[in-house]
């Protein structure tokens, strides 16, 4: 399973993204995808993650009612809508899916930047 993630960028507090992820290659073998973070100096931590067929969503504490985690079945599609960002948002994002038969986080993505300005 390949993870092409997208849509990092800069925004000034209280603004918006939209990440991108794309899986490719054998997806059948995945679950659920989502998403964890890596702030500078900081572990790397979960943001959100959805089911693919159930759809049930989940967040972190940090980012509930802030972001909202979608995903687009045909194709094979999550996005991250994260507003209201603050700068602890900074981190780098990434691209995350379970394994059906692990299901532990066992495919990552790239890193895609999200920068906060205050």
């Amino acid at each position: 399973v390949q993870l092409q993630a997208s849509g990092g960028g800069l925004v000034q507090t209280g603004g918006s993204l939209r990440l991108s992820c794309a899986a490719s290659g054998r997806t059948f073998s995945t679950n659920a995808m989502g998403w964890f973070r890596q702030a500078p100096g900081k572990q790397r931590e979960f943001v959100a993650a959805i089911g693919w067929n159930v759809g049930s969503a989940s967040y972190a504490g940090s980012v509930e009612g802030r972001f909202t985690i979608s995903k687009d079945n045909a194709k094979n599609t999550v996005y991250l809508q994260m507003s209201s960002l603050k700068p602890e948002d900074t981190a780098v994002y990434y691209c995350v899916a379970t394994s059906a038969t692990t299901q532990k986080y066992d495919y990552w993505g790239q890193g895609t930047q999200g920068t906060v300005s205050s």
